[in-house]
């Protein structure tokens, strides 16, 4: 029997639990801290060595994404970014830089252990534009309208409710703003149980959206100028794959409304 919901995002959290306690617990002080397992397709090998030389060792360490989601999202100065499942804060502290002091990033992460190799990471690297919350992706905690620029790497294949996951980055994106994630995407002539025969859940395979089932998605939640590229192959018929897509200046027939955030929140930092 498959497994339901809310084991397969306990799996999941555990899974990354482990990982990030592997990191933040292993190696020496000559040796630096033990990365966490993963093949030539995920990982902080796909971040260019002048990017991995600026961050704690124990941030690369701890990647497990299938891409590099800071150097195709267009970062400038000044703009708020979100980075769903934030993990050990690599990505966050890379967008940090980008958008400068005016700017400000945040990291979103369920597992308290990955938050808090997160904040140390940040407290290491120097960074203060920063601020890593605490919750799920299906439900994120900031108001509608604050954010500029969502950005992921190999999570959302992890959810269990993507519409869910979809909505709320439109819901928490200001108009006008966009998305550009890495993400594991399958063949459209894949049938779920086909990608499941290619690699498990947590291991970012049996999760994935086809392409059609990705720009639906998207489409549905109110995106538009939905875009795809593919960048490397993880399995037979599955890619790591950058999606974009933009929020319209105006709502679209069907899409979901944000509401007007609110007064106590200050998402500029």
């Amino acid at each position: 029997m498959p497994e339901q919901p809310t084991d397969l995002r306990e799996t999941v959290r555990r899974r990354y639990a482990a990982s990030a306690l592997k990191v933040s617990g292993g190696g020496t002080a000559c040796c630096g801290p033990e990365p966490v397992e993963a093949d030539e397709n995920f990982g902080g090998a796909l971040y260019a060595a002048d990017e991995r030389d600026t961050l704690p060792a124990e941030a690369v360490a701890a990647s497990l994404g299938c891409g590099n989601p800071t150097a195709v999202a267009r970062l400038d100065e000044g703009e708020r970014v979100l980075d769903l499942g934030s993990g050990g804060g690599i990505d966050v502290l890379l967008s940090a830089r980008r958008v400068g002091p005016t700017g400000k990033a945040y990291g979103l992460d369920m597992t308290e252990e990955m938050l808090a190799l997160a904040l140390a990471n940040q407290q290491k690297a120097g960074v203060t534009n920063v601020e890593f919350l605490k919750g799920t992706i299906e439900a994120i905690p900031l108001p509608a309208g604050t954010i500029d620029v969502v950005i992921s790497n190999c999570v959302i294949n992890l959810s269990t409710d993507k519409p869910a996951v979809f909505a709320e980055m439109f819901r928490v994106l200001a108009p006008g703003g966009r998305i550009g994630v890495s993400d594991v995407v399958a063949d459209d002539e894949l049938t779920p149980a086909r990608r499941a025969e290619r690699g498990d859940y947590v291991g970012c395979i049996a999760g994935a959206l086809s392409f059609a089932e990705y720009r639906d998605g998207l489409s549905e939640a109110g995106f538009t100028d939905v875009e795809f590229t593919p960048t490397h192959a993880v399995a037979d018929g599955m890619h790591s794959a950058i999606v974009r897509a933009v929020k319209p200046n105006t709502a679209q027939p069907g899409a979901v409304t944000a509401a007007t955030p609110t007064a106590d929140c200050d998402c500029r930092g």
